[in-house]
């Protein structure tokens, strides 16, 4: 399952528009996509969780993305460089991480310009809600 996007960039700082396009990918507006879990609804998912964390990476979402680490590796902080731009999100694997697993990983690309980020993240439920683990680097 692999699927390209190039989200659209908004000022920092400033909500994003509910009705574009969601950064993710998915074939949905913001709002019903990775929105809806930004805003406090649990992904069904590590996939679903994995994508929302890259909108939030693209979305500058500090706060959703610590609240979405594991507690045993989340750093206290993130210092998201504001220069960054995030330009798309290609899926390259999945296993395991559904409604029926307690773990998942998720193996992606993130382009972003002038190069790209190949991970293997690992997922765990806690509390019921899937949470980011770590990640290795396959191509490290």
């Amino acid at each position: 399952m692999s699927r390209r996007t190039s989200p659209s960039r908004r000022p920092h700082g400033t909500a994003p528009d509910p009705a574009r396009p969601c950064p993710c990918g998915l074939p949905e507006p913001y709002a019903g996509c990775c929105g809806r879990f930004h805003r406090g609804e649990a992904a069904p998912t590590a996939e679903r969780l994995m994508r929302s964390r890259y909108s939030a990476f693209v979305e500058r979402d500090e706060p959703y993305l610590l609240r979405t680490w594991h507690p045993r590796t989340r750093p206290e902080r993130l210092d998201l460089d504001p220069g960054m731009r995030w330009t798309g999100l290609e899926i390259l694997a999945t296993a395991d991480g559904t409604a029926f697993h307690t773990t998942g990983t998720v193996e992606f690309r993130a382009s972003y310009r002038g190069g790209s980020l190949h991970e293997r993240s690992r997922f765990e439920r806690v509390d019921g809600a899937w949470v980011y683990v770590d990640g290795d680097f396959p191509d490290a």
